[in-house]
């Protein structure tokens, strides 16, 4: 099977507060150092993903804005929004642009952008339930948070485990958060330090939610033909898959199911010819800590209810079993709505370019990123590995 596409540069800006910065301004500066990272290549279509510039930022038309400032007049711009999946759903549709052309077509550029600060928080919080459904969940005034806090209070009801032992994901996190130059909380934490942070939302403590930030993320792709005469280590793109799911997980058949994440990951492993016991790292959609281990369990790495123990039994740390986050995840290198799913991109090429630092996971080959929108109403999930 044709794999769909290469990543031939990378590149993003540092997630954090960047009041000297517009949402254009940030777009710009990941652009052009993956387009360097690149060598410059010529760009024929522009990918952009965003999930609230007119709201935050009172900008739209955010593809054919980054076009003309980046000097791309006349190619294919194109909007990307799906809350805080557009990244991810930004770079499956330059995915699908390279595999839909020829080699020597010229190079698609993917970006994913988010400027939150520019508001207040609760207005933040506000946006954020935009992305799930408004008749059950944004009008009753719950956030994204509180409805985190609703599984994690039924998930240690049900399975037994301490919230303690819970926000061990995000101890994780921030471990490996120490040596990304890029993220936004770059500081290891101790969970009692989660334990003693304000309540957000029983029993969620504002150390286990993401904070507010900005940040940009690109990658520029070509076709995997032509990707070796252009890079000296491309990644290749093996599967790139979407999935929907419903929206109020309060109607699943299982409360504990990401059904969207399910069904993409499973058609990204078909599609790579992979089984989950090849893939040598995973990044995963964090928006609390039990999100994180729900995803470990949907991905077949732990069973139903065992996740947390996963976690607990450090098997998710670089070097162990399943390294997970391995550049920090949602609460240690920051979570951009619209970027998130392109700095998972980045984070996952540098592994398998090798350079990661101190934070490499030895002998990576495949990597696995998961980014999704709200509590799983849609999952991005993508395969990469190491050019051949």
């Amino acid at each position: 099977m044709r794999e769909p596409a290469a990543i031939i540069g990378v590149g993003c800006t540092r997630v954090g507060e960047h009041w000297e910065s517009s949402v254009l301004d940030l777009a710009v500066e990941a652009c052009l150092r993956a387009l360097e990272d690149a060598g410059n290549p010529p760009v024929r279509a522009l990918y952009v993903g965003n999930a609230a510039s007119e709201i935050l930022n009172e900008q739209g038309n955010l593809a054919a804005l980054l076009a003309d400032v980046l000097a791309l007049e006349g190619v294919k711009a194109v909007e990307v929004r799906a809350g805080d999946a557009s990244g991810a759903l930004a770079f499956h549709q330059a995915c699908l642009d390279v595999a839909a052309h020829g080699p020597g077509e010229g190079a698609v550029l993917a970006c994913g952008v988010e400027k939150m600060t520019d508001v207040l928080a609760p207005e933040v919080e506000r946006v954020g339930m935009l992305f799930e459904d408004a008749r059950c969940t944004f009008h009753s005034g719950i956030t994204i948070p509180g409805l985190c806090a609703l599984l994690t209070r039924l998930y240690m009801d049900a399975f037994g485990p301490s919230y303690e032992d819970i926000v061990l994901f995000a101890v994780n996190d921030h471990r490996n958060a120490v040596n990304n130059p890029c993220a936004q909380y770059p500081f290891p934490i101790k969970p009692e330090t989660i334990m003693g942070s304000p309540i957000v939302a029983d029993p969620i403590r504002l150390f286990d939610t993401p904070g507010i930030g900005d940040g940009a993320a690109a990658a520029v792709l070509c076709a995997p033909e032509e990707a070796p005469k252009l890079s000296d280590t491309p990644v290749v793109v093996r599967a790139s898959e979407v999935a929907s799911g419903r929206m109020n997980f309060c109607e699943r058949e299982d409360m504990f199911s990401i059904g969207s994440l399910r069904a993409a990951a499973k058609r990204a492993l078909e599609a790579a010819g992979v089984s989950i016991k090849d893939v040598s790292f995973f990044e995963v959609h964090n928006t609390t800590s039990v999100v994180g281990i729900l995803a470990l369990e949907e991905l077949g790495l732990a069973e139903r209810g065992e996740g947390w123990r996963l976690v607990k039994e450090e098997r998710i740390a670089i070097g162990a079993d399943w390294p997970v986050n391995t550049m920090g995840g949602l609460k240690g290198r920051g979570h951009p709505w619209g970027a998130t799913g392109l700095y998972q991109i980045v984070e996952a090429t540098w592994q398998l370019r090798g350079e990661a630092g101190k934070n490499q996971v030895e002998g990576a080959q495949v990597g696995l990123t998961h980014n999704m929108s709200g509590l799983g109403s849609l999952s991005c999930v993508h395969i990469l590995a190491r050019g051949r």
